[in-house]
């Protein structure tokens, strides 16, 4: 069984006969600064959020998020990921259900 998580992801007994052979990130960035110069300058902190459990298994996401600097500003440019319900360290959707639940 694989360590690195995407087999939690996959049916049971998926990775018995496939391997992972590639998995890329997406370098999305605002449509207005593809044309700057933009260089990559690391990480922000990492965030732990919780999601609904997966194959009976808790789920959190160590959520990293890319950090650029424009070369001709010299301003710092990242991405905002809104996928937090307010106030919460929940997914919205996972949010959402629990709220449902209490009601």
């Amino acid at each position: 069984m694989l360590k690195d998580g995407y087999s939690l992801l996959l049916p049971a007994g998926f990775t018995d006969y496939f391997d992972i052979v590639n998995v890329e990130e997406k370098l999305v960035i605002k449509e207005q600064e593809e044309s700057d110069q933009l260089e990559s300058k690391g990480f922000y902190p990492a965030v732990l959020v919780q999601d609904f459990p997966l194959r009976g298994k808790p789920l959190l996401l160590n959520i990293r998020r890319r950090r650029w600097i424009n070369k001709q500003t010299g301003e710092y440019v990242n991405r905002e990921i809104h996928i937090t319900a307010d106030g919460t360290r929940l997914t919205q959707e996972f949010a959402s259900f629990l709220k449902g639940l209490h009601r």
